[in-house]
């Protein structure tokens, strides 16, 4: 149990929280207090941003740690482990592997599964329903992710993320030809009609109604080669909203290749074709940078085209 103090009056409840036990990020506290683990003064509090009084009595527990499924067969998931450190993993996920169960009834095989499977002390980092996890690549997008290994890591990636220190680059293939560079800062927000889908807003549409939704994000790219009716994009997004790419390059006119949801079928490639590229990051005074290369079915795309960064 924690008092709160004189000086702690006034904080948000997960504020208050992460600043007691630092090792864990104020987002896992967001889900601990949203599920109901958290008291104060002998009551659920599911408002995070509760706001404590002089003398409040704060309990808490942690949910148990997600169960390994040991019948899930992994045979045939293939997830590159680029880089081990003491504190992190570096991992180059395949397309076509989700990264954690999108609900409680998924019964499909997962990054997490895989995780788990292999680093089983990932079971008490972060999350109980995505253990390790700090950031999200779409089902269908291939490429390199980060990997926190104990609650300590997994708490400063969290806010390296959300302060915007980590710096990604990433590989697509639109259609057409678009401007050389440009940068796109369309807010983005869900589609009101379809749940799965996001939709970018204009500035002329954001009404107070669309304003309390929609999400400010920014894509800054760059064009690295013009085929002759695609063309190759290096891509970092400078917020990271749900589908932000797929979505601003869709608002611009230049779908992805292969991008179902937002632009059309192809027989050219089986998903969108958007590959993480590069990872660049400052952790315990040193620089990191990671690169992974595009998978087959990304470069039988572009054939013999070559490229810089």
């Amino acid at each position: 149990m924690i008092t709160v103090a004189e000086n702690q009056t006034g904080k948000r409840l997960d504020v208050f929280m992460s600043e007691q036990l630092p090792a864990y990020s104020r987002a896992f506290f967001k889900r601990l207090i949203d599920d109901g683990y958290v008291l104060v003064n002998g009551l659920s509090i599911t408002k995070a941003g509760y706001v404590l009084k002089l003398n409040d009595q704060v309990t808490y527990t942690f949910p148990a740690p997600k169960s390994v499924d040991m019948s899930k067969d992994l045979t045939n998931v293939f997830v590159e482990i680029v880089y081990e450190h003491a504190d992190f993993l570096i991992i180059n996920k395949p397309a076509g592997l989700v990264v954690h169960a999108p609900q409680k009834e998924y019964i499909g095989i997962t990054l997490v599964d895989w995780l788990l499977h292999y680093f089983k002390d990932l079971k008490t980092v972060g999350a109980q329903d995505r253990p390790g996890i700090v950031h999200r690549l779409d089902m269908h997008t291939s490429g390199l992710m980060i990997i926190p290994t104990n609650n300590q890591s997994h708490a400063i990636f969290t806010n390296m993320f959300k302060d915007r220190q980590i710096s990604k680059t990433y590989l697509a293939v639109t259609t057409g030809h678009p401007d050389q560079t440009g940068q796109i800062n369309y807010p983005i927000v869900r589609h009101p009609s379809h749940r799965n889908r996001m939709t970018h807003v204009l500035s002329k549409e954001l009404t107070q109604n669309w304003a309390k939704q929609a999400r400010h994000a920014q894509t800054n790219y760059r064009v690295l080669n013009y085929l002759p009716s695609y063309s190759l994009v290096a891509v970092q997004p400078v917020t990271g909203r749900t589908h932000q790419i797929r979505v601003h390059m869709a608002a611009i006119g230049h779908v992805l290749v292969g991008d179902i949801v937002y632009g059309h079928k192809t027989g050219l490639i089986s998903r969108q074709a958007l590959h993480a590229y590069k990872l660049v990051f400052s952790y315990q005074g040193q620089v990191y940078e990671f690169i992974a290369q595009p998978p087959a079915d990304f470069n039988n795309l572009l054939g013999a085209t070559t490229f810089t960064l």
